[in-house]
């Protein structure tokens, strides 16, 4: 995370599939192709989800970073076009 700066950030902490990447497919529709968005979240299944939909849809999963003391996932995608 270090170095990283974020344009975005979306906050999907709390909520459960599939609404993390619902939110997520939403905010990458607003945001500009090569802007840098930080998604926070704590259902484990995103750790298999987000880099898929990156992958699906052409965007770069740049780092993702598990926090096991909070059990947060923080995930740095920029945008693809």
């Amino acid at each position: 995370m270090v170095g990283i700066k974020e344009d975005h950030l979306l906050d999907a902490t709390g909520l459960y599939c599939p609404d993390p990447v619902m939110m997520l497919h939403n905010k990458v529709r607003e945001i500009e192709v090569g802007e840098m968005l930080l998604v926070l979240a704590t259902d484990p299944s995103t750790q298999r989800d987000i880099p898929k939909f990156c992958t699906f849809l052409g965007h770069e999963l740049v780092e993702q970073v598990n926090e096991c003391e909070n059990e947060t996932f923080s995930y740095y995608i920029r945008k693809g076009s």
